[in-house]
């Protein structure tokens, strides 16, 4: 890209009206057609020109992705490949580790982030630059080929978001052995666990047009991570009375790390409290709907933030609207005693009302983007940049790669029949699945950072194909929506790519490096073993629960037709049936208080702030739950690996119990049942 031909400004000359991070109300929600500014990282200059319009659809992109780039920095360099694959590796064992905690973290990829920050830069220090020669060829490459620059960094990012994703097929692996005492073949395994990881990016590629370059669909969560790269190599002078987003970024995650060891370490009864519990001590009903462990969560709160985020993402990286939708399912279904049978209709209903809800809200975009793909039309500004100044990765490349993984699953689950039981017709079967479902359940990702959980319709209609075989049962549902939930991480990291402007070719290269985890799945006895022609056929007493199914088709239609009738209420665009339906799909693990807490805090900064503090929530928000993230994350790992692991837990009392001191609460209420330390009603 040539530089424009344009005095270069500092940032503390940049005139108010053409800075997007101005808080006037003209470039704080509006359309700006002021601005196409390169940075050069390197020199700290801004230059200005007039040649790109801000014409993102979506508002908090306009407010958070700069239209920037430099084309001529480096990317897959020696600093990216070792920290790169240094992150992954870490990543995935401190994932798999803390998984399994009551209150489980998840350690995101922004401590990574973070963490490679400062190496990167001594890196750039310290390694000598001289061009070293691969013997016996003509290339050659550098330790250090110049400053550590935004984009081996977004590489390195895309490293460890890899290694924090769990990967679907360990389940199989962890079922055999666990389950059925069945061995399974180190080759069966690693071949199960890559043919899915690898048609999954198969999948997203081929759905990249609709997914990825559609200014529509902006996979909210990559705005947290991009604010922070922003954070760390934008040039900016410190506002008067204020801070920078570097500093502010600082005070968070220094404050959010010192603080973590009290709710970890100090006093964990604090990850939940209730007020109806400590006001009605002796009451069981009041325990029931205060606590927010084994109740409704009316009154429960927290005063940690891994029980906010710790199992539905950082709600500050959620749209608010979404974060309402998701409420009105999540509360009060907890601890029902026919739950578990109502969370496999809710998923019927989920799966009917996705692909109903793409088709009337997004079948038309769907099509015109169709229609685009071949003509001349590059969308948004970010689109238009990524054309101008890279080389798309052709389509055959993935269709190529889709051919040799189906041809390698075919081999493997023929060679290894016996163990994954799954024949080739099935294994077809999944892969057209997943295919279908992949590009409208990455909508509804890509626009509510919600992923519904829909795995239980593979396994209801391969119960029913292929009965009594449980590890074909799970096997089917590894490939059909295994895939689709490897495609949806891979399509969330090209856009990141996309809105970092990341080289297309760099991205092929690095994303299909995994890495696993263990995922433990329990369905399989259900739908593999009994069958659901015994649990929700005409010979299980849950047949009436099929009816979901008419449930989540006919649910999105009241919405369109009202946003039809009604244009200009914007409002009624936003009621998503699927995500309402899905609400619910955390629990088990998360309990009330995780929905009780995650939906306040995401309400009052993504409504109230984002309203009547727009300037601010734009400088601020993703880079508050980014700080908040990574700062629990280094406090919960330094706390283990210094005193938990030595069983150093500090002095007994009452706040070192992880409880709600809400005891009453699983008491029963049926009249005439003794239950120790519980009252007997009458």
């Amino acid at each position: 890209m040539e530089q424009p031909d344009t005095k270069a400004l500092p940032m503390s000359d940049l005139p108010k009206e053409l800075d997007p991070d101005s808080q006037t109300s003209e470039n704080s929600g509006k359309k700006v057609s002021y601005v196409y500014y390169w940075l050069a990282y390197s020199h700290g200059k801004v230059c200005i020109s007039a040649e790109e319009e801000n014409d993102s659809p979506i508002e908090q992109v306009r407010l958070a992705v700069p239209i920037t780039d430099d084309p001529t920095l480096p990317c897959l360099t020696f600093r990216t490949w070792v920290l790169g694959i240094t992150s992954w590796a870490v990543m995935a064992f401190l994932n798999q580790f803390f998984g399994y905690r009551q209150n489980a973290l998840y350690v995101s990829s922004v401590s990574a982030q973070i963490g490679v920050f400062p190496i990167g830069k001594l890196m750039q220090a310290y390694l000598p630059n001289n061009p070293i020669r691969i013997p016996g060829t003509k290339w050659s490459f550098s330790l250090n080929p110049g400053p550590f620059n935004s984009k081996e960094h977004v590489l390195i990012t895309i490293f460890a978001n890899s290694g924090s994703n769990w990967v679907y097929a360990v389940g199989i692996i962890t079922i055999v052995k666990a389950f059925y005492r069945r061995e399974i073949h180190p080759l069966a395994a690693l071949l199960l666990t890559k043919t899915t990881q690898l048609l999954g990016y198969g999948w997203a590629g081929i759905f990249q047009k609709f997914l990825v370059d559609s200014s529509y669909m902006w996979w909210p969560s990559n705005l947290v991570q991009v604010s922070l790269f922003r954070t760390l190599y934008d040039v900016e002078v410190r506002p008067k009375g204020s801070l920078t987003r570097l500093q502010f970024f600082l005070v968070v995650l220094v404050s959010g790390f010192a603080y973590y060891i009290v709710p970890n370490y100090l006093f964990p009864s604090i990850t939940a409290m209730s007020f109806v519990c400590w006001i009605w001590k002796d009451s069981v009903t009041a325990q029931q709907i205060g606590s927010g462990l084994r109740g409704l969560g009316v009154g429960s709160f927290a005063l940690d933030w891994s029980t906010v985020a710790g199992f539905l993402g950082s709600p500050l990286a959620t749209p608010g609207f979404d974060i309402i939708n998701i409420m009105a399912d999540g509360y009060g279904k907890m601890n029902l005693s026919i739950f578990f049978v109502y969370t496999y209709g809710l998923s019927f209903a989920t799966f009917a009302a996705t692909i109903s809800h793409v088709a009337l809200f997004h079948g038309r975009a769907i099509w015109q983007q169709t229609k685009a793909a071949f003509k001349d039309n590059f969308g948004d500004v970010h689109t238009r940049l990524m054309k101008k100044n890279y080389e798309p990765v052709p389509q055959w490349w993935f269709l190529t790669l889709l051919i040799v993984v189906v041809g390698i699953s075919l081999l493997t689950c023929e060679g290894f029949g016996r163990q994954l039981q799954l024949p080739y017709w099935g294994l077809l079967l999944a892969m057209f699945l997943g295919l279908v479902c992949t590009l409208p359940m990455a909508v509804i990702t890509a626009t509510t950072n919600q992923q519904p959980a829909l795995e239980v319709f593979a396994e209801l209609i391969f119960g029913y194909m292929y009965p009594r075989k449980p590890l074909a049962n799970v096997a089917f549902k590894t490939y059909a929506f295994g895939s689709k939930t490897q495609a949806i991480m891979f399509l969330s990291d090209l856009k990141l790519g996309h809105l970092m402007k990341i080289p297309p070719k760099s991205m092929f290269v690095v994303q299909p490096l995994d890495m696993p985890g263990d995922d433990v799945n329990y369905s399989s006895i259900i739908w593999g073993v009994v069958g659901p022609l015994r649990v929700f056929g005409r010979l299980g007493l849950y047949s009436k629960m099929n009816y979901f199914f008419l449930v989540g088709i006919l649910a999105p239609l009241p919405v369109w037709v009202l946003s039809l009738l009604f244009p200009d209420q914007k409002w009624i665009r936003l009621v998503n049936m699927p995500i309402i339906l899905g609400g619910a799909g955390a629990m088990p693990p998360a309990r009330a208080v995780n929905y009780v807490c995650w939906g306040a805090v995401g309400i009052f900064f993504n409504f109230f702030v984002y309203r009547r503090f727009k300037g601010w929530w734009a400088r601020h928000n993703y880079n508050l739950s980014a700080g908040l993230d990574a700062g629990v994350a280094l406090m919960a790992t330094l706390c283990y690996f210094t005193l938990q692991i030595r069983d150093i837990n500090g002095m007994r009392w009452w706040g070192l119990e992880l409880d709600d001191h809400c005891p009453l609460a699983s008491c029963p209420t049926a009249p005439g049942i003794e239950v120790k330390g519980c009252p007997v009603f009458h």
